[in-house]
């Protein structure tokens, strides 16, 4: 077959391609770095045709332009599968929803209960054999392609091309127009520099793990500064198993630590749902056969995670109450994140083999007023969601101290978590204890 002459019979303009958009539509915009840009610009100059047109997307790297105009929510909804600071903007804006999810159930939500018109998506150019790469975002892509009635792909030569175990890929035969764009550079998602309290629980963490642990680690100051360390440290034959391929994991992998010789999935391959970092990192993973794509529904699998040995898992949270539930996605009913899959990787986690599960946060944080608030409080605020229950946390660490929770009754708990509380609250948490009933007398105080 002659792959570049079917290229070129699909090949249009965006404004015309965005043609196919209906009043009532469910319109796709895949997930991060590969959000279109052509085709949302052409699709929100047709703003003032259109009504209730639903768009999904995801972990939203920027505004994008149909959520511009003051009287777009009366034309557009966006409906986030993870949300960002971009996304908890458009929400703010009254036009923007977010999807509740455990992130590895969403190629499967695609395949039983999603309805998709349209696919509108960025990809690096096709390779001679006809295949569109889904880049650093094969995450649910390829299950949401399956449902589509019709795909929109947006050349971008900026993306990196990368490899992957299935599902990573599209064919110019199961594309309906093809739009080559501006080729606009990919955002980079930097981090805030390591703080005292980062590195405080970053020393705690390390120590904990072994040569030739699977690494996981979540989004965040907190597991990044903890890969800056491992990249430090003297381990080695770490393996990669991760939902979010991060910069730290290309700081630990050029330091010489990353091998996966050791991995019972997947030997000698770093493997990802999805990727968004600094040019660093796009360059690293393009065309590096060591760094491998995978749908979400693989890379989060409770099972598929249980089965790497010694798998270490790392995220942070918002806050947990003295019960130990935690809370790493809201802020009372304001929605901050999502669930993602850090459900998956605590109980992932906890099941491998030598696994260890690590929740960190620090013990406070600063109001807006100025004062110190405790991140550790009686019971969460109400609205907040409990991302992880509490009969499922592992190691708990602050830059005071590490716990681990497996095991402990409710007056255990108590006395464990406040253990590790900032000095400042540690005597009023001790007191809500004592009303609710989870603080024994014979507690230390």
């Amino acid at each position: 077959m002659d792959f570049q002459k079917l290229y070129e019979s699909k090949l249009t303009t965006a404004e015309e391609a965005v043609k196919v958009v209906k009043s009532g539509d469910w319109v796709d915009y895949s997930w991060c770095t590969n959000h279109p840009v052509a085709l949302d610009k052409a699709l929100a100059a047709r703003k003032d045709e259109l009504e209730d047109v639903k768009v999904r997307g995801g972990v939203t790297m920027w505004m994008p332009e149909i959520a511009k105009a003051d009287d777009a929510p009366e034309h557009f909804s966006w409906n986030s599968w993870h949300c960002s600071g971009v996304d908890r903007k458009i929400i703010a804006k009254g036009m923007g929803y977010f999807n509740p999810m455990r992130y590895s159930e969403l190629p499967r939500f695609y395949r039983e209960n999603i309805d998709v018109d349209v696919v509108m998506m960025q990809v690096p150019p096709m390779d001679k054999h006809g295949n569109f790469s889904f880049s650093i975002a094969p995450s649910h892509l390829y299950d949401m392609c399956q449902k589509a009635k019709t795909i929109i792909v947006e050349v971008n030569t900026n993306l990196p091309r990368c490899y992957g175990l299935y599902k990573t890929e599209i064919n110019i035969q199961d594309v309906d127009m093809v739009v080559e764009g501006d080729n606009p550079a990919i955002p980079e998602l930097g981090s805030a520099p390591a703080t005292d309290v980062d590195r405080a629980v970053a020393n705690l963490i390390v120590p904990e793990i072994p040569n030739g642990a699977c690494l996981q680690l979540g989004i965040g100051g907190m597991p990044n500064t903890v890969g800056a360390l491992i990249a430090e440290s003297d381990l080695k034959d770490l393996g990669v198993h991760t939902e979010m391929y991060v910069d730290a994991f290309v700081d630990i992998a050029q330091a010489g630590k990353i091998t996966g010789k050791n991995k019972t999935l997947d030997p000698g391959r770093q493997v990802f749902a999805f990727a968004a970092g600094t040019k660093k990192l796009y360059d690293y993973v393009d065309m590096n056969p060591d760094v491998v794509g995978a749908p979400v529904d693989y890379t989060n699998d409770v099972h598929v995670v249980a089965s790497l040995d010694n798998f270490i898992s790392i995220n942070n949270i918002v806050d947990l109450d003295l019960f130990g539930q935690v809370n790493a996605e809201s802020a009372g009913v304001k929605q901050i994140s999502g669930t993602g899959g850090q459900l998956d990787f605590v109980l992932g986690a906890y099941l491998s083999k030598g696994g260890k599960s690590f929740i960190c946060m620090s013990s406070a944080m600063k109001g807006k007023d100025g004062s110190l608030k405790s991140r550790i409080v009686p019971t969460l605020t109400n609205g907040s969601i409990v991302t992880d229950p509490r009969s499922t946390i592992h190691y708990l660490v602050t830059e005071y101290g590490m716990i681990n929770l497996k095991g402990m009754s409710t007056w255990q708990r108590a006395a464990a978590i406040i253990s590790i509380a900032h000095p400042q609250f540690r005597d009023e948490l001790i007191a809500s204890a004592e009303k609710m009933g989870i603080w024994k007398k014979s507690n230390k105080r």
